[in-house]
């Protein structure tokens, strides 16, 4: 346990990266109303991170190009990092790791904690652990997911993480893999394949952040979606993650496993 928990009198301090953009200016916002938090920097683009205020936990949410490099900035400063960025494939993940074995302790002594979290909805964390537990039982699964058009990367890590998921409970009960029948597809109509899984990027003025997982078998299909009408509904999971993170050193993909539903 943190010394943050063992003595409620003293506020877990908090840093944002990426305070100037929409989901760093809601995180702000959370963080300044949750109990037990403190708000000790907001830090844009572009901004001397320094020692970020003292903080205990920092919470990163900017873009894949920069990500990485303000992690490391914090996990060589003992600080414990809640992220929300995308673009974070096996090899990134891997020199994380790597960091994480040779930095320094954390505040408590402990070692420093990592979340790379590809969704904070709760609703959606739920979706994908329904989709995994599903899938081996459907013989055909396809994952769709529809963004704003101002979101740079495609597929999402939502939609890569629910693949990655999928893919892996398939493989383990010994599925045949999904069938497709399409030899001609010179312009990608069919969608990425991601561990196995077709998916399907939408991006369209209006939309926020949804996903749909497709399971169908003969004479029936499965439909799961989850819908985030507002960056609201990730914000429970943000702070549910900055109170959870000093007690998981190392690193950890995926707020489900802060949340039993791993």
């Amino acid at each position: 346990m943190s010394d943050t928990t063992r003595n409620p009198s003293r506020d877990t301090k908090v840093a944002v990266i990426g305070a100037s953009g929409r989901m760093g200016s809601e995180a702000v916002r959370a963080v300044e109303s949750a109990p037990g938090l403190s708000l000790v920097g907001a830090y844009g683009s572009g901004d001397d991170l320094g020692d970020l205020g003292g903080a205990d936990v920092a919470v990163e949410l900017t873009v894949p190009g920069a990500s990485p490099a303000n992690v490391t900035h914090c996990v060589e400063r003992g600080i414990h990092v809640v992220v929300g960025t995308t673009g974070w494939d096996d090899a990134r993940l891997e020199t994380l790791r790597g960091q994480l074995a040779e930095a320094p302790p954390a505040a408590t002594g402990a070692g420093v904690g990592v979340l790379i979290a590809p969704n904070f909805a709760i609703g959606a964390l739920l979706m994908m652990s329904f989709a995994a537990k599903a899938a081996p039982f459907f013989e055909s699964v396809e994952v769709i997911e529809l963004h704003h058009p101002a979101k740079v990367d495609a597929p999402s890590g939502t939609a890569a993480r629910t693949a990655a998921m999928i893919g892996r409970a398939r493989s383990e009960a010994g599925c045949d893999p999904v069938p497709d029948a399409t030899t001609h597809d010179p312009d990608g109509a069919r969608g990425a394949r991601l561990d196995g899984i077709p998916v399907h990027s939408v991006r369209l003025r209006g939309l926020t952040a949804h996903q749909e997982v497709l399971l169908g078998n003969a004479g029936e299909m499965l439909t799961l979606r989850h819908d985030s009408f507002d960056r609201g509904s990730f914000m429970p999971g943000v702070i549910a993650a900055v109170r959870a993170v000093a007690d998981h050193p190392g690193l950890t993909v995926g707020l489900e496993h802060y949340l039993g539903l791993a």
